[in-house]
């Protein structure tokens, strides 16, 4: 194995956990890390003087461009956008800030920031680049980049999940969850949803789903109570946290992921776009 090729695959997971935390796809950030490669196996590596921070620069890069892209076609998605589930292992859950990070709920605030804005934060509070690294893949002075990524910070301390909820507790609330909907009952759901719950269906156009956020636990509750109940649930772990897969007829037809404040589910992801699922249905296969 060549240099170039052997240095690309030591850091692979991390470039594509870059590119998904920046896109929230994992089929785009599979392009960016195709384009990186091609970009990177044409530097003279004796000019590189630290192969890391090169490769995060291509794959940053990449990402903004596609970003900006992104953002032209969700401006005419059908209903509500939900990032792409990614099938990550048990061991991500462990590690409870890159758990959080890569969270359905965590996402959704980064899509509230600038492309620039979402960048510097994952750079930066994730994966913790200094700032003159992320000044060089952003194209910024360091000290921009330190406004940027303070503004980033209070933005999404101000909207991020209240408090860290251990995998035993998600675990534990998706387990009722789990149970309350197999079984039909429906006080149980009220129980444990909070009052002011929002149900998000990703459809797509493709798929049947609310075109708009359902708000409340009795709507939520009426909206789960329709739901055909000729499916198999089955608890995995997804975006480093518990979720559902719904099948129906032994294909995955629904991914169900939540995010807990105090106790209770404060929001409910459901992604049916079969197009977003591909990639899950795939690793799954693989997998077994």
């Amino acid at each position: 194995m060549d240099s170039a090729t052997e240095t690309f695959l030591t850091h692979r997971n991390l470039l594509f956990t870059v590119a998904y935390e920046m896109l929230g796809s994992a089929v785009d950030a599979e392009d960016v890390l195709q384009e990186t490669w091609l970009l990177w196996a044409g530097v003279d590596l004796g000019t590189v003087r630290d192969q890391r921070a090169y490769l995060v620069r291509i794959t940053t890069r990449q990402a903004l461009k596609r970003l900006r892209t992104l953002g032209r076609r969700k401006e005419s998605y059908v209903g509500p956008w939900l990032p792409e589930p990614l099938l990550t292992a048990p061991d991500v859950a462990e590690d409870v800030e890159l758990a959080d990070s890569v969270s359905m709920a965590m996402l959704l605030v980064l899509e509230t920031l600038t492309p620039t804005e979402r960048a510097v934060f994952v750079l930066r509070e994730v994966f913790d680049l200094a700032y003159d690294e992320i000044a060089e893949a952003v194209d910024k002075s360091p000290a921009a980049v330190r406004q940027i990524a303070h503004r980033a910070r209070a933005h999404v301390t101000a909207r991020r999940p209240r408090g860290v909820v251990s995998a035993a507790e998600a675990r534990g609330a998706l387990k009722a969850f789990q149970s309350a909907v197999e079984t039909g009952d429906l006080q149980r759901l009220l129980d444990i949803l909070a009052p002011d719950v929002v149900l998000l269906t990703d459809g797509g156009g493709l798929k049947q789903a609310a075109l708009a956020p359902v708000v409340g636990a009795l709507q939520v509750v009426d909206v789960l109570g329709r739901t055909a109940l000729a499916a198999s649930l089955k608890l995995t772990q997804v975006n480093g946290n518990p979720a559902l897969i719904v099948r129906i007829n032994g294909d995955v037809d629904t991914v169900m992921m939540m995010r807990i404040d105090d106790g209770l589910i404060t929001g409910l992801y459901a992604v049916r776009n079969p197009e977003k699922l591909a990639h899950m249905e795939r690793e799954i296969t693989v997998s077994r």
